[in-house]
C-alpha cells in the first residue's frame, strides 16, 4: 500500500472517530434537559452532566430550559363593557414543568400560551369599563395567569404570572380623561381651599371669643376692684365722720360747747343769708325777722361772754 493512500485512510478514520465521538458524548447544561429519541421514539430525558448515546441510533430531537422564561404578548386591540376600543399589551411568565409534554404535547408551546392570554385578555377587557380596567389591573393579571394555566397544564408549562404593561385608550378618550382629571384636580384644589378657609374662619372666631372671654373677665375683675375701692373709701369716710361726730359730741358736753355750737350757727346762717342778698336780685326774707334779730343777739352775747371769760383767763 502507497503511503498517499494510508495518509488518506488514517484521515478518514480519525474524522469517522471524531463524529462518532461528537455523535456518542453529550454535555447537558445546568437547567437544561434534552430529549432523546431511539429510531424516531421517545426514549429518555437527558438532565445536567455528561452522557453517552449511541451513534446513529440515539439523537437529540428537542431542547428545553427549564429556567422561567419571559414572552413578550404583542399588543391587540380590546372592546371594553362600555364599547371604547383599547391598546392593551403583556408579558407572560412561564416555565417548562414536563419536557416529555412540552415536545410532544404541542408543536409550539409560546405562541400557544401567547395566543391564549390575547384571546382571554379580550374576554376579561370586555366585562369591564374604561375606568375599571386601569384600577383592577391584578383582577385581569390573576384572571390571564388562571385560564393560561389550566390550558397549558397538557403541555407540561406551568404559567407563573402575567403582567399588564400598557392600556392605550383612543386620542379622544385620552382627552377627555385628561379633561375629567384636570377638573377633578380643580375640583379638589377648591375643596381643599374652602376647607383652609373654613377652618381659618373658625380659628379666627375662636380667637376672638377667648379674647372677649379675656377682655370680660378683666372688665369684671376691674369693676370689683374699684368697688372694693369704693366700699373701702366709703368705709374710712364713714368712720372719719364718726370719729369727727363724736369729737365734736365730746366738745358740745365740755364747758362752752353749747355757746360754741351756737355761735357757729349764727355766723353760718348770716353768712348764708348775706351769699343769698349778693346772689340774686330777689331777697327772701323769714317770715319773723325776730327770730334772726334774736340769733344775731345771742351770737353777740355768746361772743361777748367768750371774750369776757377769755379776758378773766388772761389775769394773773
Amino acid at each position: 500500500m502507497e503511503p498517499g493512500t494510508l495518509t488518506v485512510i488514517l484521515i478518514g478514520a480519525f474524522i469517522i472517530v471524531m463524529v462518532v465521538l461528537y455523535k456518542t458524548i453529550r454535555i447537558v447544561p445546568q437547567r437544561t434537559v434534552y430529549i432523546i429519541e431511539r429510531f424516531g421514539k421517545y426514549h429518555s430525558t437527558l438532565d445536567a452532566g455528561l452522557h453517552i448515546l449511541i451513534p446513529f441510533i440515539e439523537k437529540i430531537a428537542y431542547t428545553h430550559s427549564l429556567k422561567e422564561q419571559a414572552i413578550d404578548v404583542p399588543s391587540q386591540t380590546c372592546i371594553t363593557k362600555d364599547n371604547i376600543s383599547v391598546e392593551v399589551d403583556g408579558i407572560l411568565y412561564l416555565q417548562v414543568v414536563d419536557p416529555r409534554k412540552a415536545s410532544y404535547g404541542i408543536n409550539d408551546y409560546k405562541f400557544a400560551a401567547t395566543q391564549l392570554a390575547q384571546t382571554t385578555m379580550r374576554s376579561v377587557m370586555g366585562k369591564m369599563d374604561l375606568d375599571k380596567t386601569f384600577e383592577e389591573r391584578d383582577t385581569i393579571n390573576s384572571a390571564i395567569v388562571m385560564a393560561v394555566d389550566k390550558a397549558s397544564d397538557p403541555w407540561g408549562v406551568k404559567v407563573t404570572r402575567y403582567e399588564v404593561k400598557n392600556i392605550t385608550p383612543p386620542p379622544s378618550i385620552k382627552d377627555a380623561m385628561e379633561k375629567q382629571m384636570r377638573a377633578e384636580r380643580e375640583k379638589r384644589a377648591i375643596i381643599a381651599e374652602s376647607e383652609g378657609d373654613k377652618q381659618a374662619k373658625i380659628n379666627r372666631a375662636e380667637g376672638d371669643k377667648q379674647e372677649m372671654i379675656a377682655r370680660s373677665e378683666g372688665e369684671k375683675q376691674k369693676r370689683i376692684n374699684e368697688a372694693d375701692g369704693r366700699a373701702a373709701e366709703i368705709e374710712r369716710v364713714a368712720a372719719a365722720t364718726a370719729n369727727g361726730i363724736r369729737e365734736i359730741a365730746l366738745a358740745i358736753n365740755e364747758r362752752g360747747g353749747i355757746d360754741a355750737v351756737n355761735l357757729r350757727v349764727a355766723e353760718q346762717y348770716i353768712s348764708e343769708f348775706g351769699k343769698l342778698a349778693k346772689t340774686n336780685n330777689s331777697v327772701i326774707i323769714p317770715a319773723n325777722l325776730s327770730d334772726v334779730a334774736g340769733m344775731i343777739s345771742a351770737a353777740m352775747t355768746v361772743i361777748k361772754e367768750q371774750s369776757t371769760s377769755g379776758e378773766m383767763k388772761t389775769k394773773p
